[in-house]
């Protein structure tokens, strides 16, 4: 052995298999750390703006989602929002309007026939202040929330109308005039006798959304808020404020773009309707089925403008003015 230390030893090239050594692959110098910060910040701040545009997409689509699986698809409620419209002068100008024209196609009177339809309209309009016609309101809007679930889910024919079937409150002003021993009373036909409140073939391409979204129901909503905590908290610190001012608008502008699919949806709905008065008792159930959604509309448009103003005089350009 030698008492000479060995130094390194310097690396060998690898072998070809064929004989001369193979060059090790050239390695490029990396990226400094500034540019990769750069990229990523560049890359987070174009995925939350993408998040941003979808969710003022999303905002209003998930709100009729909802509306249509908590307002229309449940029973009860659709029953406690149309029971004041008992007492709605439109629905009920309405319902007496129909109700005598169609009893009096069946009846002859002969010479008294005004007087017997003068009469027959007086009794209508008395019957629909009484609580016996509240109650049955009640049964007539449980049936009608039913035909329109049917109308609206994707498994049903198309065309089928959503009507209110009237032929209840002409059995009970038929019996109350019978009661009152008024003649001709017991010739009133009692049978069935609607008003129009939907066309379902009127609305087109609409219908297929508007049962598209019946079926998704409240997950829409869902991934909407979770689509916002992203858009917020992806962005690095120094640009999140800026993410939540573009949060907010984005919810205010959703918030507006439903008021306008509002105000859409009721021009649709009501041009499609056969006569002046299936369109006022139609203008009266719409109105009242939609004042939630309004409201959420409301709520929505309210919170995204707090939400933008908040992040603006949070922001360190105003603390910077307070300390002048």
């Amino acid at each position: 052995m030698s008492g000479k230390s060995e130094g390194p030893r310097p690396p060998r090239a690898s072998r070809s298999p064929y004989g001369g050594a193979l060059l090790a692959p050239p390695v490029g110098p990396a990226l400094p750390e500034d540019v990769r910060t750069s990229l990523s910040t560049a890359l987070t701040n174009v995925l939350s703006a993408v998040l941003i545009v979808l969710l003022t997409v999303l905002t209003p689509l998930s709100a009729v989602a909802a509306f249509m699986k908590l307002e229309i698809g449940d029973s009860d409620r659709f029953v406690a929002t149309t029971a004041p419209l008992a007492s709605d002068p439109h629905v009920r100008a309405a319902i007496t309007e129909r109700v005598t024209d169609e009893v009096m196609k069946q009846i002859d009177a002969g010479p008294l026939q005004d007087q017997v339809r003068a009469l027959l309209h007086d009794a209508v309009r008395s019957f629909t202040a009484t609580p016996a016609f509240k109650t049955a309101w009640t049964a007539v809007s449980r049936a009608t929330q039913n035909a329109t679930e049917q109308a609206l889910s994707s498994n049903h024919d198309n065309g089928r109308a959503v009507t209110i079937n009237l032929a209840t409150v002409t059995e009970q002003v038929k019996r109350q005039l019978v009661h009152e021993g008024v003649p001709l009373a017991d010739r009133i036909p009692v049978q069935h006798t609607d008003i129009t409140l939907l066309e379902p073939d009127g609305l087109g391409g609409w219908l297929d959304l508007v049962r598209d979204l019946q079926a998704a129901g409240i997950w829409p909503a869902v991934g909407t808020l979770v689509l916002a905590l992203a858009a917020m908290l992806l962005p690095p610190r120094g640009h999140r404020r800026r993410a939540v001012v573009a949060t907010g608008l984005a919810f205010a502008v959703g918030a507006v773009v439903l008021f306008v699919a509002i105000s859409m949806g009721r021009g649709l709905t009501l041009d499609n309707l056969p006569s002046p008065s299936d369109r006022s008792a139609g203008r009266a159930v719409y109105d009242a089925l939609t004042a939630s959604l309004r409201t959420t509309a409301w709520s929505v448009l309210s919170a995204g403008i707090v939400l933008a103003l908040a992040a603006v005089l949070t922001g360190p350009w105003v603390r910077h003015r307070r300390l002048y």
